[in-house]
C-alpha cells in the first residue's frame, strides 16, 4: 500500500483513543460482577440491537463478504436469507427462558433442564467455538493493520490482542454496547462511501456492468438446485443455515448476554427484532460490493481476496477515506473481541470457577477472577488466529466452516430441552457424541457442503438422544417445567401474567410484531428474483 499519510493516521489514532476513553468512562461504573456481566439495566433496546448487529457483522463481513461474493457472486446472499426466520424462533422460544430466569450465563438453563454435566458440556462447546470466532475476528483486524503498515500479519495479531485486552479490561457490557453503536455508524458510513465510489468509478456504465455480470451468472442469487455438495443454494440457506444461525443468536452467550442487559423482556425482544429486519439489507450491501468489484477489476485474481475492499479504498484516493475504513474495521473488530472476552469470562467464571473451585468467595473476588480469565482468553486465541492467517480464502467462509462442526450439538441440546419430555441427561450426552461422529464423517468422507453439517449432525443427535434416553432411563411421563409446554403449564398453575407491557413472557407465544418477520422473508426472496430479472 502507498504511504498511509498523516490525515489517515490522525483519523485512526483519534478513533482508537476515543473508544478507549469511552470504555474507561463507562468502566468506572463497574463495582460488581453483575455490572461487569449485565450492566445496570438502563441501556435502551436500540443500542443493544445495534450492538448485536455490529458484533456479528464486524470486519468478518466487511472484508470476507465482498471476498466471497467476488468468487461466488450474489448467490452468497442465500446463506443470509434466513435471519427473519431465525429471529422469529429466537424471540419466541429462547429469549423468554433466559430473560425470565435472571441468569448471567445462559447455560444455567441446561443444568435446570437436564443436569450439571450437560451444562458443562455446553459451556465447553461455547468456549471452543467462541475462541475460534474471536481468532477469526483478530485475524481480520490484523489483516487491516498489515495492509496499512506493512508489518507481518503475525506481528499485527499480537499487537491487536494486547490493545483489545487493555480495552476489555476497562470492562463491562455497557462499554461494549455503547462503543458498538459508534463503531457501527462509522463502519456503514465507510461502506456506503465505497459503494458510491465504486459505482461512480466503474469503467463502463453500471447498467452495462450488471448486464455483463448477469451473463456470467453473478447476479443470480436464487439457486434452487437440491445439491447437498453446493454451499450457496436457497435450500442450504433457508433450511440448513436457519438451524446454524438459530444457534448463533439463540444459543450463544455472546449474543444473548447483551439482551439480558435490557430493561425488560420487550426491550430484549426488540433488540433482536432489529437484527431480524436489518440483517438482509446489511449483507446484501456487502455482497453486492463483492459482485461489483468483480466487474470493476475484470475478474482478476487477488493474492488474498480479503483485501479487495481495502485496496479499492486506497486506490480511490479520497482524502481520509482509508483512515475511516481502517478505523471502522479496526474498532468494530476490537469491539467484537471485547464482547467475546466478556462473555467467555462470564461463562468461565460462573459455569466453572464459581461452581467447581471457589463456591463461596466474595463478589470482589469473582470480579477479579473475571478479569483474570479475560487475560487468559485473550492470550489463548492467538494460536487459532495464526491458523486463519495462513488461509487465503474468505475469512467469513472459513469461519462458517469451522463453526458448522459444533452448531448441531448446541441446537439439538436446546431444542430437545425446549420441546421433548423423553430426553434425559445421559441420553442427551450419548446423542451429542453421535452427532459429532456424524459431522466428522460428513466432513472427511463425503462431498456434502458445510452448511448441511448442522442439519445432519443435529438430526442424528436428536434421534440418538431420544433412543438412548428411553433405553437408559426409561419412559418419562411428565414434562419438565423448563420445556415450552412445562412453562405454559407453570404460568397457568401459578396464575402468572403471560404478558409484560404487551410482550409475551411465556415461551412459545408469538408477539404480534414477530409475524412480520416471515412476511419480510418472503419479500426479500421476491426482491432478489426481481433484481436479477430486471437487469437487461
Amino acid at each position: 500500500m502507498n504511504d498511509f499519510g498523516t490525515l489517515n493516521w490522525s483519523i485512526l489514532s483519534i478513533y482508537i483513543v476515543a473508544n478507549l476513553l469511552l470504555g474507561f468512562y463507562l468502566g468506572k461504573k463497574i463495582s460488581s460482577t453483575k455490572d461487569f456481566f449485565l450492566g445496570d439495566k438502563s441501556i435502551p433496546w436500540w443500542a443493544i440491537g445495534i450492538s448485536v448487529i455490529s458484533t456479528y457483522v464486524s470486519a468478518l463481513t466487511f472484508l470476507g463478504g465482498p471476498a466471497w461474493a467476488y468468487t461466488d457472486g450474489l448467490s452468497v446472499i442465500a446463506i443470509h436469507l434466513n435471519y427473519p426466520i431465525v429471529i422469529f424462533f429466537v424471540v419466541t422460544f429462547f429469549l423468554p427462558f433466559f430473560f425470565n430466569s435472571g441468569v448471567a450465563s445462559i447455560y444455567e438453563y441446561q443444568e435446570k433442564r437436564f443436569g450439571p454435566t450437560s451444562r458443562s458440556v455446553m459451556s465447553c462447546i461455547f468456549l471452543m467455538t467462541q475462541g475460534l470466532t474471536s481468532a477469526a475476528v483478530l485475524y481480520a483486524t490484523s489483516l487491516v493493520l498489515e495492509f496499512i503498515t506493512g508489518l507481518p500479519v503475525n506481528y499485527c495479531i499480537v499487537i491487536v490482542t494486547v490493545v483489545a485486552l487493555i480495552y476489555t479490561m476497562m470492562g463491562g457490557i455497557a462499554a461494549v454496547i455503547w462503543t458498538d453503536v459508534i463503531q457501527a455508524s462509522i463502519l456503514f458510513v465507510g461502506a456506503f462511501i465505497i459503494l458510491y465510489a465504486l459505482i461512480s468509478e466503474m469503467p463502463i456504465p453500471i447498467s452495462e456492468a450488471l448486464s455483463n455480470l448477469k451473463a456470467i451468472g453473478k447476479t443470480n442469487a436464487l439457486d434452487f438446485d437440491l445439491d447437498f455438495t453446493k454451499v450457496t443454494t436457497v435450500w442450504s440457506g433457508v433450511i440448513a443455515m436457519t438451524l446454524f444461525h438459530v444457534t448463533v443468536y439463540g444459543a450463544n452467550q455472546m449474543m444473548v448476554q447483551r439482551t439480558l442487559a435490557a430493561k425488560n423482556i420487550g426491550d430484549a425482544k426488540k433488540s433482536f427484532l432489529l437484527m431480524g429486519f436489518a440483517a438482509f439489507l446489511i449483507y446484501f450491501l456487502f455482497i453486492l460490493l463483492g459482485v461489483l468489484f468483480y466487474a470493476y477489476y475484470g475478474g482478476r485474481e487477488f493474492e488474498n481476496g480479503n483485501t479487495i475492499i481495502l485496496e479499492f479504498a486506497n486506490d480511490y484516493g479520497m482524502p481520509g477515506l482509508m483512515g475511516v475504513v481502517a478505523a471502522a474495521v479496526l474498532a468494530a473488530s476490537m469491539s467484537s473481541l471485547d464482547s467475546a472476552f466478556n462473555s467467555m469470562s462470564t461463562v468461565t467464571t460462573i459455569d466453572f470457577y464459581q461452581r467447581y473451585f471457589r463456591k463461596d468467595a466474595s463478589d470482589q473476588h469473582y470480579l477479579n477472577a473475571s478479569r483474570a480469565f479475560t487475560i487468559f482468553w485473550a492470550i489463548l486465541i492467538i494460536v487459532p488466529a495464526l491458523f486463519f492467517a495462513s488461509s487465503e480464502g474468505s475469512v467469513l467462509e472459513t469461519l462458517s466452516k469451522v463453526g458448522s462442526y459444533f452448531v448441531g450439538a448446541k441446537l439439538s441440546m436446546f431444542g430437545l430441552g425446549f420441546f421433548t419430555k423423553q430426553t434425559t441427561e445421559k441420553g442427551l450426552l450419548v446423542g451429542v457424541a453421535a452427532g459429532f461422529i456424524m459431522v466428522w464423517y460428513l466432513a472427511t468422507q463425503t462431498d456434502i457442503s458445510w452448511p448441511w453439517f448442522c442439519a445432519f449432525g443435529g438430526g442424528i443427535n436428536v434421534i440418538v438422544s431420544l433412543l438412548a434416553s428411553r433405553l437408559i432411563d426409561g419412559k418419562q411421563t411428565v414434562y419438565s417445567e423448563y420445556t415450552v409446554r412445562g412453562q405454559k403449564a407453570l404460568f397457568a398453575q401459578q396464575n402468572k401474567t403471560e404478558k409484560e407491557n404487551g410482550w409475551f413472557l411465556v415461551p412459545g407465544k408469538v408477539d404480534k410484531v414477530s409475524w412480520y418477520l416471515p412476511i419480510f422473508f418472503l419479500a426479500t426472496v421476491i426482491f432478489l428474483y426481481a433484481f436479477n430479472a430486471l437487469i437487461a
